[in-house]
């Protein structure tokens, strides 16, 4: 690298946002509008899909657009993977964070154009690449602002990270509305505008609020490196036209078929990757142990999240299909309620409750749960939030949910989230050999990438179990998970060899 990281870190202005780096702002900012795109667009994607044509929609059954649905969250952050790895070798952070907001802003724009499947392919081409690319590498901006011993890194962290749940709280209310009161293309138009407000704001105040920060690779390819991977890029790229090219003329180029293999990816990356360190000559008798103790906790991180993420697709459908949203029925209120409102609710909820649960964290000192029974308790909660929903389904028959059966749902999900994904993300840090410890955080970001694609095949349940058959199924799976873990709570303490 041409600069030391403390040669960029001094050429950021180190004041400028409530006490942070002027770039902080910047970033803050761009966060908030690409975090208001995406859940924007997701907030009334699985609507959009499966919508009659004279809607508006692409009228596809609701299965499908569930499982197009996982499959387009399981991408993401899968590709945010190479995402990290082309900032690392090729082009920096910087680059790459710019390249991505480009084309998410022009996936937005493509899907709020009227032409059908083709724009919606090439927007969810687009936007998964584009994700792909900026995901990790704002991230990473965002800690070069600082030294490494600044006692406020945490705390900017904490304030960057406000901006994705202000973003995604927000952009539900806006898209869904406007989605309601005219199409969903101009719902999409609203996520395109966000996310160009975003680009905008970055190209022009980039370079005099974040300096060196991100441009340059951290660890840029040799000679012989660069020789070596284009020739294995090259060839991968031909043999996956290739694979294409002939699934299309045999007919084999299914939504169906294309599920299946992103559930096989979302299975064999994580494989391969525990694999790969555990095998490494550089990772200690000692590592390898808590390499151990890491597989129950990433195992129990994807069943978190494939309920987390069911929130979006299965649950948005169950609340705009039935669900009561009409609140004159209720409350005697003259409203009707965007279903995709609902989307609103989990950030919401994390805004609120966040602080308390850390607060709790601190003030129960020694008696903090261990990191196996953190885990343990957001596999309870998430499996209560999926089983609750059956009680409803005994009481009313075929009439509509009450709204705030499926707030109930989403608030316990929450309370779990907020026990597993921050200590999953701490302990990926504290638990990676010191050979990997930036591919352990990638590790843990696989554990939501193989949650989205395995549903991709769960959700296809859905209409032959029925909504409270499949509750019970997730729920019960989740909660055997939890009852597993607690029993494992010992064995892998010990195995984690003093980390906490």
């Amino acid at each position: 690298m041409k600069h030391t990281r403390e040669e960029m870190v001094n050429s950021v202005p180190q004041t400028g946002f409530f006490g942070h780096p002027r770039g902080l702002g910047i970033l803050f900012f761009v966060e908030f509008w690409e975090r208001f795109s995406y859940y924007g667009m997701r907030a009334i994607l699985v609507y959009y899909m499966y919508d009659k044509i004279i809607n508006g929609g692409l009228g596809m059954e609701q299965t499908t657009a569930a499982s197009i649905a996982s499959m387009y969250g399981a991408l993401i952050f899968m590709t945010g993977i190479v995402g990290g790895w082309l900032a690392d070798r090729v082009i920096g952070s910087r680059r790459a964070l710019m390249y991505g907001a480009v084309l998410i802003m022009a996936g937005h724009i493509a899907m709020s154009l009227p032409f059908g499947v083709p724009a919606f392919l090439a927007s969810m081409f687009l936007i998964i690449v584009g994700s792909g690319l900026m995901k990790p590498n704002i991230s990473n901006v965002v800690g070069g602002l600082y030294h490494k011993s600044d006692d406020r890194m945490d705390a900017g962290f904490v304030i960057f990270y406000m901006s994705v749940n202000m973003g995604a709280l927000a952009s539900p209310f806006i898209v869904g509305a406007l989605q309601k009161n005219y199409n969903y293309h101009t719902g999409f138009l609203a996520a395109a505008i966000g996310m160009a407000l975003a680009l905008i704001t970055y190209i022009i105040f980039q370079r005099r609020s974040l300096g060196l920060v991100g441009l340059e690779p951290s660890h840029p390819l040799t000679a012989d490196e660069k020789v070596k991977y284009t020739k294995v890029i090259t060839i991968s790229v031909i043999a996956l036209i290739a694979v294409f090219v002939i699934t299309y003329m045999t007919g084999g180029l299914t939504f169906g078929t294309f599920s299946i293999l992103v559930t096989v990816l979302g299975v064999v990356l994580p494989i391969i990757y525990f694999r790969m360190m555990y095998i490494s000559r550089d990772v200690t008798s000692t590592e390898k142990n808590r390499l151990l103790a890491y597989i129950p906790l990433f195992i129990a991180g994807v069943m978190f999240w494939s309920i987390q993420e069911q929130g979006a697709n299965v649950l948005s459908i169950f609340a705009k299909e039935k669900t009561q949203l009409d609140l004159n029925q209720l409350f005697g209120i003259d409203f009707t309620v965007p279903a995709a409102w609902f989307q609103s609710i989990n950030p919401f909820f994390i805004v609120l409750l966040a602080p308390f649960i850390s607060s709790l964290w601190s003030k129960l000192g020694k008696y903090n749960p261990s990191t196996p029974l953190k885990f343990a308790l957001g596999l309870f909660f998430a499996g209560i939030s999926f089983l609750v929903m059956i009680i409803p389904a005994m009481t009313s028959g075929s009439e509509l949910y009450n709204p705030l059966w499926l707030v109930l749902s989403f608030l316990l999900c929450v309370i779990g989230e907020l026990c597993l994904s921050p200590t999953g993300s701490s302990v990926s840090v504290k638990l990676a050999p010191e050979a990997f410890s930036s591919q352990m955080l990638s590790l843990w970001f696989l554990t939501n990438a193989s949650a989205q694609a395995i549903n991709a095949q769960l959700v296809k349940l859905v209409e032959p179990m029925g909504y409270t058959n499949y509750f019970a199924f997730i729920g019960g799976l989740a909660l055997f998970l939890f009852v597993i873990l607690l029993l494992l709570n010992k064995w892998v303490t010990r195995k984690m060899e003093g980390i906490h």
